[in-house]
């Protein structure tokens, strides 16, 4: 099983914070947010390579930091080679030059590189050899209001996605949709042919497209979820993770 941890974005509702530093470096607690991800992955015994997608600005600030961290895992710096928030390409266009140039065959991990989350990735890909399908990780928020506007919205028949909303005003659920995703090997192939054909633009996009096309399964979880985007997701993560 290969990883790809997603980092190619500017993090511009951070500025001046991220100005001059990527997300994902910043530290939440005593390590940074990529570290944390790192090691929730240190369970997971399948894994030995990880990817790391950035953007030209921000590789060699990435590329140093491969060099200093200590991780039991193959670590690779990839280079999408956009320059701007205007011209990048995006979760789904990241994912896709990722398996492309990498020529990925594995079953790939797939997490956002400004998650931090409290659920095991043990159990996620424990879920994910049980369907031997793709796995979504939804995080319940227990209230529709608190998805109204802000997040992809998963509707389910068991664990079965059968419908998804792109950050919808009237949700018809209160599972809140993060980027961690699991495809399996079989899949990766179709994954770029939806993408190359102008299908497939972004996250919410692909869950749709799986849900239609092929069986994907949501993995639900409770406790915490943090998608470091604005200052106020960082401070309530602080919070957390200052023990």
């Amino acid at each position: 099983m290969d990883v790809l941890i997603l980092a190619a974005g500017y993090a511009t509702r951070l500025y001046p914070l991220t100005e001059n530093l990527p997300k994902p470096l910043l530290k939440v607690g005593n390590r940074t947010i990529i570290e944390h991800i790192l090691s929730k992955l240190e369970a997971v015994k399948e894994i030995e390579q990880v990817y790391v997608v950035t953007n030209d600005k921000f590789y060699p600030f990435f590329v140093d930091w491969s060099k200093k961290v200590t991780s039991p895992f193959k670590l690779k710096i990839l280079n999408d080679g956009t320059i701007s928030n205007e011209d990048r390409l995006g979760a789904v266009g990241d994912i896709h030059f990722v398996i492309e140039q990498e020529k990925i065959t594995d079953d790939l991990l797939v997490i956002a590189g400004d998650n931090l989350f409290g659920f095991s990735l043990i159990d996620f890909v424990d879920f994910f050899n049980q369907k031997k399908s793709s796995i979504v990780a939804f995080h319940d928020l227990k209230d529709k209001e608190k998805v109204k506007g802000k997040y992809g919205v998963g509707m389910l028949d068991g664990t079965k996605i059968t419908d998804f909303e792109e950050k919808p005003l009237e949700p018809k659920s209160s599972l809140a949709s993060t980027f961690c995703y699991l495809f399996p090997k079989d899949l990766l192939p179709h994954i770029q042919s939806y993408v190359k054909a102008g299908k497939v633009d972004n996250g919410g996009d692909l869950i749709r497209w799986l849900a239609v096309g092929d069986q994907v399964h949501a993995f639900v979880f409770d406790g915490h979820w943090f998608d470091v985007g604005t200052f106020e997701s960082l401070e309530e993560a602080q919070k957390v993770y200052k023990q």
